[in-house]
């Protein structure tokens, strides 16, 4: 036999008055868990799904709850196969064009050369060149001031 099913409220718009019925949930929330005497730990163990982001506790999920679990006791129905988090695949990064993931953005940092594809050792090398020349760059940004009243003494 199965583990009980989860229902959760099923949100509508409020023109439609707001709540709908009952739909099929991820898991029971830690209250109902708890309200029933296990962690969320042994729950899992026992083969219940648990929704840790869930906060709301029905009464029909804990009803539920703990007849499959009498039943469990008596024997009359196994527990399931542990019932682990699900993992949730993360997107791949994307390339974007103006942070130098794309040959594109690269272009424009001033990071593409024949020899610098895939590094950006070409940059530092030049930053490094210009600040040993003292050019004007970030290495005067905020000495303006400085050099002008410099000038006027």
């Amino acid at each position: 036999m199965e583990a009980p099913v989860p229902l959760v409220k099923e949100p509508l718009k409020i023109s439609k008055g707001g709540v709908g019925g009952l739909r099929p949930g991820r898991g029971f929330s830690r209250g109902e868990v708890e309200a029933v005497g296990l962690n969320v730990e042994q729950a899992r163990l026992l083969g219940i799904y648990v929704d840790t982001r869930r906060r709301s506790a029905h009464e029909e999920n804990i009803k539920a709850l703990r007849e499959w679990l009498i039943k469990v006791l008596k024997g009359e129905a196994g527990p399931l196969p542990p019932a682990l988090p699900k993992s949730i695949s993360i997107k791949p990064k994307r390339g974007r064009a103006f942070r130098g993931l794309t040959t594109a953005g690269r272009r424009a940092r001033g990071l593409l050369g024949t020899r610098y594809k895939e590094t950006h050792h070409r940059k530092f090398k030049k930053k490094a060149r210009e600040r040993a020349e003292k050019r004007r760059h970030e290495t005067t940004r905020g000495l303006g001031n400085l050099q002008r009243i410099s000038k006027i003494k």
